[in-house]
């Protein structure tokens, strides 16, 4: 549907992190099939693209200082990896490195295999574990006769798992892997919005830990049909770096226009005046938005990809109810990435890592043997090693200096690995307000906001991190989504007003 009449369709992203970026490329994608004449523009207030992703490359090193991988069963990510030409760049976990540890009583307990997000599918491994007391494994074993939950309103991912699985199960296992995904409360998470799986399982199977069985047996097979890269490994990412997706979305979005360094303040809806191509725009009405800069620029669309309280700043004063999203809480974590000669480390790493449950106490919440979980990470003969702090209701890291935060994660290192030695370098990455937290009810608040946004301001969409996932391909997926279903309310706007205006 060309337009060549009429001025070009001009879309606005605001926000360049993976969600901004992606949505930019598949609106970008949509609109050339579309033959719609048109512009596109990306604003970020900060210095550089990308968001989150954050790649480092020092001595050798290649240091993630914001996500590091990617689950590889979420396919959105390696779907745009391979659409970039990137497929090649995609690598997964070390094969030598598939155990994980649980810091318990001041000791490392290697995780029992056959757990999947937490949840046992293996009886025998399960059994023998010393993470649980007898009466704690017990108790699991209840979830095989317990009833399913005939309310099917939503409820906490903590009072889920202490309902099918017993309470120790909960804090020993599943809360610090599971809760460490969003740095939150498990009581406080919403079941729906953060592991609808689980809910789907009782629904079902009624028994949970028979559900992952089945699941974890229908995967197997299903994974024979996924690329061989995401085969044989849970997590992806990419040789270079993550930030290689970030560049190729950039290269190949080369007639779009990229304002760094800028941000926008406020955006309101226009009347266009329909003079004498009345079909010259795709939708009678459009926005102009304030720079933060001062400067004005006008749209056809926006897609704000920023987080929640972002958003709300940028609409709550033409929909009151986007004030909704002021209210998301977020967690503020940081990473300590700490590098060492190998032979400084006589812990044996023989796995990927260890998480810290909540009643430990201590100052990290887990810690990632980097080099040992991807080996494209280090230089030969050197180790790095990635600590993470910070979650709900542990806030300490704000209120110390940089050098007390890395002497109380050397601290803990010493007092769980025996690490004694200075690492040869270290960086510190302050992630402030990164992670949002989907409260009891978070689907439908998202669900109401939107309809209240479609109703007052029809070509603007909000989406990201704070909406549905907090994952690269969550972020990836949503972006395209939004990116697809902006031009597809613009294209159905347009024939509407070339069908009003069109002689009977």
């Amino acid at each position: 549907m060309s337009d060549r009449a009429g001025k070009p369709l001009h879309l606005v992203i605001i926000g360049g992190g993976i969600t901004g970026l992606t949505a930019a490329y598949e609106a970008k994608k949509q609109l050339e099939q579309s033959g719609r004449a048109h512009r596109i523009t990306v604003y970020e207030k900060s210095d550089k693209f990308g968001g989150k992703i954050n790649t480092l490359r020092r001595d050798g090193f290649i240091i993630e200082r914001g996500p590091d991988s990617f689950l590889a069963r979420k396919l959105a990510m390696a779907d745009l990896a391979k659409e970039l030409g990137l497929e090649d760049q995609l690598t997964g976990t070390n094969p030598e490195a598939k155990k994980t540890y649980i810091l318990t009583r001041g000791k490392l307990h290697r995780m029992p295999p056959g757990l999947m997000l937490g949840i046992p599918t293996q009886l025998l491994p399960f059994a023998r574990t010393s993470l649980l007391s007898p009466a704690g494994k017990a108790r699991a074993m209840l979830d095989l006769l317990l009833p399913r939950r005939e309310d099917q309103a939503d409820e906490s991912l903590g009072s889920f798992l202490e309902r099918r699985l017993g309470r120790e199960v909960l804090t020993q296992i599943a809360e610090p892997l599971l809760a460490g995904i969003y740095a939150g409360d498990t009581y406080a998470l919403s079941l729906r919005a953060t592991f609808p799986q689980f809910h789907s399982i009782e629904q079902k199977h009624r028994s949970l830990i028979l559900g992952m069985m089945h699941n974890r047996k229908a995967g197997g097979e299903e994974s024979r049909s996924l690329p061989e890269y995401a085969r044989n490994t849970t997590f992806l990412t990419f040789k270079d770096g993550l930030d290689t997706v970030v560049n190729g979305l950039i290269d190949s979005l080369d007639n779009v226009r990229f304002v760094k360094d800028c941000g926008i303040r406020s955006i309101e809806k226009v009347e266009v005046v329909q003079e004498a191509e009345p079909a010259s725009e795709a939708s009678p009405s459009a926005y102009r938005l304030v720079r933060t800069d001062g400067e004005l620029e006008e749209a056809g669309g926006v897609i704000v990809t920023l987080p929640s309280y972002g958003a709300a700043e940028l609409l709550e004063k033409t929909i009151p109810v986007a004030r909704q999203l002021r209210e998301m809480e977020y967690v503020s974590v940081a990473n300590v990435v700490l590098a060492y000669d190998e032979s400084d480390i006589a812990h044996r790493l023989d796995g990927s890592g260890f998480v810290v449950p909540r009643r430990e106490g201590r100052f990290i919440t887990a810690c990632t043997w980097t080099s040992k979980k991807w080996l494209h990470t280090a230089p030969a003969g050197k180790v790095l090693l990635r600590c993470y702090v910070g979650r709900a209701g542990d806030d300490r890291w704000l209120h110390m200096s940089a050098d007390e935060v890395i002497r109380a994660v050397k601290r803990d290192l010493l007092e769980t690995m025996g690490i004694s030695a200075e690492p040869l370098f270290t960086e510190l990455t302050p992630l402030m307000r990164s992670m949002p937290q989907y409260p009891v009810g978070h689907l439908e608040r998202v669900r109401k906001v939107r309809e209240s946004i479609r109703t007052a301001m029809p070509h603007v969409l909000v989406t990201g991190a704070a909406f549905h996932g907090v994952g690269l391909p969550d972020c990836v997926r949503q972006g395209r989504e939004a990116g697809a279903e902006l031009v597809k309310r613009l294209v159905e706007a347009k024939s509407e007003a070339d069908a009003e205006t069109s002689p009977v």
